[in-house]
């Protein structure tokens, strides 16, 4: 396979068919293309002054002498690099940006693919008179170039560096045209400092914090996984291992503040409207209301006296049957469960974090639960008890960690009441019409859809109203006593950046007994990964045995303290390279701004 491009020689000003590097290069590498292939006919080889190129003897194409003359001609005639753009590079400026790549040993025919198409665009636009800014880089931090200078005896660096030299080699042997003055490797500490100081601009202004959380951790790797990082059955993307449910201290990004600009901005992108919708059901805006079901009866000492409830159903409410938490709710403690069920409760919810009680993604569980021997009283009705279980499929860190089960209006809780032996109550909420209550029929005695709620006692004075009016009427009585009120709730969580293993950017914090998290001072960036550190992939992060690096001064008061021991995710360092990219070796911050400004769209 050899392609071709249509390229006008600067130097004497006529146009040839030149041929870039075979994209399957093993054949192209030994001139294996016979005029035949490269022409529907020798004359239009003739034409192009192309038939010199071809061995009589052979009739095959001299690919390597023919690359190596072009090699040096584009070498020759690219346009000098410029410090800073002229105005009228500015203006005619063509910004090519590819994603850069993993190094991770060789490339391979994905790679290939993409910056094939990222060179075709670079030539296209340059012969077109646009001032072409091409970069390349390298995404060189994460666990799997870890785990392969761990299997190797070798330092993580060394092993980067030796991958980097030999991908960069190739890609210059396929003749892709890259502005390798503009290059950068995520790990390098010339890059990685303005990793860590932009971290430190969002720690100041409270845009990044602690806690802890439940996070999915790999067993074997010995770190923590984002969700995309678990498979359909629960395991290791990598690993391979049962991911287990662990509450760790983890440092997250408050991207939920910004959760409603991210949905409004999507209507400003040309973008294809199923991408769209993709992205907004990840944010996933529900408007609804929170109900507060009080303890009954209370617990002393307890956090709460209620346990708080999001539902975007708020029609269904005298439907509820049970109230479903999270394995590790607050109320999930031998504190707070009553003495004849904690040790049963407390067993069951255990084997749920740890994956032992079945595979893939929690929230799309919908069996596995138990009774707690709590009850709650409804929000509007307090005479009536409803009972609490714990449910595997209900998420702590969604919402309020709580869900109310309506089984006669929702699938998934009327499954976990025939598994559970929960009493299900009766239908609230029926369909408007004969017609509709015909379209909607299903296997299950389950009505999902919006209707009319039902004149029956349970529903008391809502009976009747239509389900807009009555979610509306249900949440104003709700406030009105303080047991509800509206929300709007999103699917999309905080972004979760730290990780437990030693090859990736240090966080720039420091902790003191007396001071708390103290951020590293910006004269102190980058804090650099320590050497000849010994890595085994078990036992939690590297850098808290390495004492020498971890023992330091707090920076506010002097006393002894220590560093963070968590990496940043390798999805931090790559949140930015294509901005680097347009003031790559500037050593008095990130980039400048009038210079990205200028080459960004």
């Amino acid at each position: 396979m050899l392609r071709l491009h249509r390229l006008r020689h600067h130097a004497v000003g006529r146009h040839v068919l030149a041929p870039c590097s075979a994209l399957t290069r093993n054949a192209c590498a030994h001139g294996t293309f016979t005029a035949r292939q490269l022409s529907t006919s020798s004359a239009r080889l003739a034409q192009v002054k192309f038939a010199h190129w071809i061995d009589k003897e052979t009739g095959k194409l001299d690919t390597a002498k023919l690359e190596t003359k072009w090699k040096t001609r584009w070498a020759e005639a690219k346009p000098p690099v410029r410090k800073p753009l002229t105005a009228a590079e500015i203006d005619r400026l063509f910004y090519v940006l590819v994603m850069f790549p993993y190094p991770s040993g060789v490339l391979h025919m994905g790679h290939v693919r993409v910056y094939t198409i990222s060179d075709v665009l670079t030539r296209f636009h340059r012969m077109r008179g646009k001032h072409v800014v091409s970069p390349m880089g390298w995404d060189a931090f994460g666990l799997p170039a870890e785990n392969a200078a761990i299997e190797r005896s070798i330092a993580p660096a060394q092993w980067t560096r030796q991958n980097i030299a030999t991908m960069k080699d190739q890609l210059s042997r396929i003749l892709t045209d890259f502005d390798w003055d503009r290059e950068l490797a995520t790990c390098d500490p010339a890059y990685y400092k303005w990793t860590q100081h932009i971290f430190l601009q969002l720690f100041k202004n409270d845009m990044v914090y602690r806690k802890d959380a439940v996070v999915n951790w790999d067993p074997i790797d010995q770190t923590v996984l984002a969700n995309e990082q678990v498979d359909k059955d629960g395991r290791s993307w990598r690993s391979g291992a049962v991911v287990e449910q662990r509450k760790l201290k983890q440092w997250f990004a408050r991207i939920t503040r910004y959760a409603q600009d991210l949905l409004d901005d999507l209507d400003a992108l040309n973008w294809p409207d199923h991408v769209k919708s993709m992205q907004a059901n990840w944010i996933g805006r529900s408007e609804g209301a929170e109900f507060e079901f009080a303890l009954d009866p209370p617990i002393p000492d307890a956090q709460s006296k209620a346990i708080s409830v999001f539902t975007s159903r708020a029609d269904t409410l005298f439907g509820v049957s049970y109230l479903a938490i999270a394995p590790d709710h607050w109320l999930v403690s031998a504190d707070h469960l009553p003495a004849e069920h904690a040790n049963h409760v407390l067993k069951r919810a255990q084997e749920m974090l740890s994956g032992s009680s079945g595979g893939g993604d929690r929230s799309q569980r919908t069996k596995d639960g138990v009774f707690t021997g709590l009850y709650v009283a409804h929000p509007l009705d307090s005479a009536r008890r409803v009972p609490v279980y714990v449910a595997d499929y209900v998420l702590s860190d969604y919402g309020t960690g709580a869900v109310m089960g309506v089984p006669a209006h929702d699938v998934r809780d009327h499954e976990f009441c025939q598994i559970n032996s929960v009493p299900v109550h009766i239908s609230v909420v029926e369909p408007e019409t004969p017609e509709f209550a015909e379209e909607s029929k299903s296997e299950l005695p389950v009505f999902t859809g919006q209707g009319v709620l039902r004149q029956i006692p349970e529903n008391g004075i809502y009976g009747g109203m239509r389900s807009a009016d009555a979610r509306t009427t249900i949440v104003a009585a709700a406030a009105a006593i303080g047991s509800g009120k509206s929300v709007v709730n999103y699917r999309l969580r905080d972004w979760l950046l730290s990780r437990q293993r030693f090859w990736g950017a240090p966080v720039p914090i420091i902790h003191c007994a007396s001071c708390g998290a103290v951020p590293v001072p910006e004269s102190d960036l980058p804090v650099e990964l320590p050497k000849n550190i010994e890595l085994s992939g078990r036992g939690g992060s590297p850098l808290a045995r390495a004492t020498e690096w971890l023992n330091c001064k707090c920076p506010s008061c002097s006393g002894p303290a220590t560093r963070d021991t968590d990496t940043l995710d390798t999805f931090v360092d790559s949140s930015w390279y294509f901005l680097r990219y347009t003031d790559a070796h500037n050593t008095q911050r990130p980039f400048d701004a009038m210079a990205a400004s200028s080459m960004m769209p």
